[in-house]
């Protein structure tokens, strides 16, 4: 998707940022920085475990990582010297410090673990090397908060992936009796049939009770005709997520469903209508939990409004009562506002917009405004 021009503008900025925070080298080891400063799509697995990092200098890019990605980093990382590494990167680091000329070293903290930390400070320790370790999140955060053009076009196709693989599996797949436990890995296939690399997260299905769960984990609940249903999914596609939520019943609704489901509804578009550059993110969530308020559901909206979503399905910014961002062009969020009624069930309806010079674009082809599915 990036072309080598792309990494180095994106270099040039973070090189910029560390000249200002007095970092002369900066340690990228987030598999999401490192993929999009370098294109280096090699993904970890956990925590602890590690596909590579990279180390940046005002002159010097490096790509370290082992054998069993050398190749590959050498393919996709055409701006970086691969150092393949045999020892591990707390015990190289010295060395490649040294060759690097460093003294002050910025590194994610969010990302390091502190055995890790406290592996590289003892080597760094033990080589008497006077370098000073600074924690770099503040100003990486603000690293892929506004997206190019060339990223939100991969969204909206992840999106219309995600859209499209839903509908088929609307048609072919879903009936009273499925289980949420089937109903999700069959959309999962259905994603993957439809040209999904893979989930930007697992799949959501939750049904009756179950979906008054913001965050419900699939189990062997049955679908029930009129009763409520909500399913949060979304592709990865060239490492970007999509990221929709529906909610609905089969068959006909009853009165409280089709009241909750048209207040929800009525919060995203009251939202989406007030995003616009330069408004704070949490005055944008303020506008759907004042309209949930006075429609007499104060309290059963726990969540924040929406949040960032990239390379990683939540980043900044953050849509939420706590946002302190200022949002503007070019960011991508999500818009779902929901109703939870312990219990009973709930309606969340999510879908993505990327703020423009003249208010929100909806990336979305669907609105995701129709309680009932026959």
């Amino acid at each position: 998707m990036n072309t080598a021009n792309a990494y180095e503008h994106r270099v040039a900025r973070v090189r910029a940022s560390m000249a200002a925070a007095k970092v002369d080298t900066l340690l990228i080891s987030n598999a999401e920085n490192r993929r999009y400063l370098s294109g280096f799509t090699a993904e970890d697995s956990g925590v602890n475990e590690s596909s590579g990092a990279l180390l940046i200098t005002a002159g010097q890019l490096l790509l370290i990582t082992d054998s069993r990605y050398t190749l590959q980093a050498a393919d996709e990382a055409g701006l970086y010297r691969v150092h393949q590494s045999t020892r591990g990167l707390a015990k190289e680091l010295p060395d490649l410090l040294k060759q690097l000329k460093s003294r002050c070293l910025g590194f994610e903290a969010e990302r390091l673990t502190q055995s890790a930390y406290a592996g590289i400070r003892a080597a760094l320790d033990a080589e008497h090397m006077d370098v000073a370790m600074t924690a770099a999140d503040q100003w990486l955060a603000e690293l892929r908060i506004k997206k190019e053009e060339d990223e939100i076009a991969v969204m909206r196709r992840a999106l219309a992936i995600s859209e499209a693989a839903f509908e088929i599996f609307m048609a072919r797949d879903v009936a009273v009796g499925i289980t949420e436990k089937q109903a999700a890995w069959r959309l999962e296939t259905r994603l993957r049939e439809a040209g999904a690399e893979g989930l930007a997260f697992p799949i959501i299905a939750a049904f009756g009770e179950n979906s008054a769960r913001p965050h419900a984990v699939c189990g062997d609940r049955t679908l029930i005709e009129g009763r409520p249903a909500l399913f949060d999914w979304g592709a990865r596609l060239d490492g970007y997520c999509a990221d929709i939520s529906r909610s609905f019943v089969i068959g006909r609704s009853e009165d409280t469903y089709r009241q909750i489901h048209r207040v929800v509804y009525e919060a995203q578009q009251k939202a989406v209508a007030a995003v616009k550059p330069g408004i704070e993110a949490r005055a944008v969530d303020a506008v759907a939990r004042e309209h949930i308020a006075q429609a007499g559901f104060k309290d059963l909206f726990g969540h924040g409004l929406g949040h960032g979503v990239g390379l990683a399905v939540h980043e900044p910014p953050r849509v939420s009562p706590l946002g302190t961002d200022i949002l503007e062009e070019g960011m991508v969020f999500t818009v779902e506002p929901g109703i939870y009624l312990p219990d009973w069930g709930g309606v969340r309806i999510e879908n993505m917009v990327v703020v423009r010079a003249g208010g929100a674009e909806v990336l979305n082809h669907s609105d995701g405004g129709n309680p009932e599915r026959r």
